[in-house]
């Protein structure tokens, strides 16, 4: 047992202030539940400080208050069984003090500190049984060790949030991947389409040039494959855009107000998306002839046909947003003029610039991203027959593919990164590989070689020791002793792109740029220039899609904000998680079907999307990872049936508002502490705590079930039903409580209420027999 401070504290206040005190202090009440704590390391967080309450006077009572009975948060459980006050109406409250543990925990815990009970669960509780602790979800790990696991104790109705899913977390837009899994699985498309256009409005075009890195963190991907997320996401996709007019509606109220974009890259189309949305009137300026940025013009056919981008921005041109094409700001259009028009302007101009490397010969290669955009004057001309790509991105990756299916005889590419540091994914630079392009791992380049008419000749490059310093920055080290001659007749630079921002003049300019030559701009996309905002490669540097739809929309909830109309984020859908307990054990993933080789070239998609039940399919291998441990206390839901209130040093609480979360304590703030219980008296109502569990002096339930009901003559007036035991939080029976309300009880009745509790049940599995213990409980409180 390791060290801790202890103090006595004389009243609530004194014990609040020491709780606030100390960044990790716990209060003692009983001291039965902290055992686990202290003796076994049950939690990451060792305490510091336990704070004392038993010495606090007048905390442990039970009081007749007329209309309600109090209970102080210190009143031992022990004389809550015993007493008097708490029979007829309020009997559950006693026979769920019985029920708890054996008579020695009784004469020592708490009222309070059974409400405070942190969640059960075996890997929780008892890590060391297994051969060390596992840091689960419940304690700021990433897997519910329950779900591929041992799970005969957990909830049947499923799991509970105990933070940001790993996969989420890893997504630059916060996406809520097993949100939309999860809808997918129930067949609803349309709520699934709704939970990822919250951050992300063109799931068809990131789900095709993504790098998915969020695949890397699924907990699956210690099971067998990841969950192929992007694959669902791209099925998902395509349905939205095939019924745009439902997703991409006109606003239904109109602000008034004025929005300027300048460049309709990824960013840009984000914020036009939901400034739109909002009701306000939103101008794209675009000096290109299409709108879509490096999504139209930078990535090649193969990856991202056009047409999904056309239709993207027409869905988007319906809605009322306007755009100006062939309109080069700074040249046709002052940036001034803009900003003079519009209530707020965002600025998102990319990376379109050639970065200058500074080596002998470098005005003999092609810019990479140039070839990319003029790939069709290439392919009116004899491109050469040995090409040498340079870069190790998925730029790299489109450029040399591209070559290859231009007729070059030979490709090959040089980069600076081992095969492992290279940032272009797996995936492409397999498909690279597979048609024939040559990699050379760990070169830099040192000079251009020409012959002896001016032309191309080769590259000769040096060997890269290292690309990255001990701080992860880049800072290639070289080894000049060390060169190679790469023969070439066409070398294209893939290295990097830089931004222009010459087009915001000499004023907005000086005002707006960092040093790296980049917009700068804040946590909420706000420049030094009032109403002024910016996002993607022009504020970041050149970096994926996926962050630029971030920077579109996390600018977009601040222009609206600065305009006077605060966009209110989605309230989440109430209800717990559910996963397909038979599908999360299949471990294979369900990808795209590929062109075969012979057959790929540059204007055909190389692979055809998930059919939406091979989609289906696939999202049912998503673990929807949470918690799927249960409530602990039994006090819970007897308090949830009887209405009562859980009242603090600071405010009181509903119990149904109290319990509603997996830890009762997470609602209370820094120093906040239980202090005494009211409870309604149930004149006339017949109440019970039912509990099923392994022995008798174990007081772990395996189902409970609190109940009351008001009856005259025979017939059911009032009903209040809260079952404990089969999931995180207690469960409001609300359902069979209106089943059963004006109705006399017979056998059939009871039937149909043990079928209703179960309605919706997600069992694991190891615990489907909880389903059966359920009804059993419901048909025991109706006397059968």
């Amino acid at each position: 047992m390791k060290k801790f401070s202890h103090i006595n504290a004389g009243s609530f206040e004194e014990a609040s202030e020491a709780l606030k005190s100390y960044e990790k202090a716990q209060p003692v009440a009983g001291g039965t539940d902290l055992i686990g704590t202290l003796k076994q390391n049950l939690l990451p967080d060792y305490p510091e400080l336990l704070v004392n309450l038993k010495e606090i006077p007048d905390t442990g009572y039970i009081r007749d208050n007329g209309d309600t009975v109090s209970i102080g948060a210190l009143t031992k459980l022990c004389d809550i069984e015993e007493s008097g006050l708490l029979a007829g109406g309020l009997n559950a409250v006693r026979e769920a003090a019985r029920s708890i543990a054996s008579p020695i925990v009784r004469n020592a815990a708490t009222m309070g500190g059974n409400l405070c009970q942190d969640v059960r669960c075996w890997y929780y509780r008892y890590p060391d049984n297994i051969g060390g602790r596992l840091m689960c979800a419940r304690k700021g790990g990433e897997e519910c060790y329950a779900i591929h696991g041992r799970n005969q104790y957990h909830s049947v109705m499923g799991g509970m949030k105990a933070g940001i899913t790993p996969c989420s977390a890893e997504c630059p837009a916060g996406t809520d991947i097993p949100a939309y899994m999860q809808k997918i699985r129930e067949d609803n498309w349309d709520g699934a389409a709704e939970i990822i256009m919250q951050v992300n409005p063109m799931p068809m075009l990131t789900a095709r040039v993504c790098p998915h890195t969020c695949q890397t963190k699924c907990n699956q991907c210690q099971h067998g494959d990841s969950v192929s997320i992007h694959s669902v996401e791209r099925a998902l996709g395509d349905y939205i855009l095939e019924h745009a007019s439902r997703f991409y509606p006109a606003p239904s109220r109109e602000t008034g107000k004025k929005v300027g974009i300048v460049g309709a890259g990824p960013a840009g189309l984000t914020a036009a998306y939901y400034l739109r949305k909002a009701g306000h009137q939103v101008t794209v300026y675009e000096k290109m002839e299409e709108a879509g940025g490096v999504l139209m013009y930078g990535i090649p056919e193969y990856r991202l046909p056009k047409h999904y981008v056309r239709d993207l921005v027409a869905a988007i041109t319906g809605m009322g947003v306007q755009f100006k094409y062939n309109t080069e700001v700074g040249k046709d259009i002052a940036m001034e003029t803009i900003k003079q028009d519009h209530d707020t302007v965002f600025l998102d101009t990319g990376a379109w610039k050639q970065p200058i490397l500074g080596i002998e010969g470098e005005q003999l290669t092609h810019f990479g991203l140039n070839f990319l955009v003029e790939v069709k004057k290439f392919m009116s001309r004899q491109i050469g027959k040995e090409v040498l790509v340079c870069g190790g991105g998925n730029v790299a990756m489109d450029v040399a593919l591209t070559a290859v299916r231009l007729g070059a005889q030979k490709v090959k590419l040089v980069c600076l990164e081992q095969r492992e540091e290279m940032p272009a994914t797996e995936e492409e630079i397999a498909r690279a590989e597979e048609e024939g392009v040559e990699i050379y791992n760990g070169w830099g380049l040192e000079r251009v070689v020409e012959s002896g008419d001016g032309q191309v000749a080769g590259l000769e490059a040096k060997k890269c020791v290292s690309v990255f310093d001990e701080h992860g920055h880049f800072s290639p080290v070289y080894d000049d002793a060390h060169k190679q001659m790469f023969a070439s007749d066409c070398i294209i630079l893939a290295t990097g792109q830089r931004v222009d921002l010459d087009f915001l003049g000499e004023k907005y300019k000086e005002e707006l740029k960092d040093a790296r030559g980049l917009i700068e701009v804040g946590e909420h996309k706000d420049t030094r220039a009032p109403g002024v905002y910016a996002g993607g490669d022009a504020a970041s540097g050149p970096s994926v899609a996926i962050k630029a739809v971030r920077d579109g929309g996390v600018a977009a909830r601040s222009m609206s904000s600065y305009m006077g109309f605060p966009l209110q984020p989605k309230k989440e859908e109430e209800g717990f998680l559910r996963h397909d307990s038979l599908a999360i054990e299949i471990p294979k993933a369900a990808v795209e079907k590929d062109t075969p080789v012979n057959e790929r070239c540059l204007e055909k998609e190389d692979s055809e999307s998930l059919t939406q039940e091979e989609a289906k399919a696939e999202a049912g291998r998503c673990m929807n990872c949470g918690c799927y441990s249960v409530n602990a206390s039994d006090m819970s839901p007897v308090l949830i049936a009887l209405g009562a209130k859980i009242h603090t040093t600071r405010q009181v609480f509903e119990a149904e508002d109290f319990f509603g979360v997996m830890h009762a304590a997470d609602k209370l703030e820094p120093g906040e502490i239980v202090t005494e219980i009211t409870i309604p008296k149930q004149e006339g109502w017949r109440t019970g705590y039912l509990k099923m569990r392994l022995r008798e002096s174990i007081d772990f339930a395996v189902t409970s079930l609190a109940y009351a009901y008001k009856e005259e003559d025979g017939v059911i007036r009032g009903a209040r039903l809260a079952a404990g035991g089969i999931a995180p939080v207690p469960v409001r029976l609300f359902k069979v409580e209106e089943l059963l309300t004006g109705k006399a009880v017979t056998e059939e009745l009871a039937e149909e209420a043990a079928q209703l509790a179960c309605a919706g049940a997600a069992p694991l599995k190891e615990n489907a027999y909880k389903l059966q213990e359920i009804k059993v409980q419901i048909k025991r409180s109706l006397g059968l």
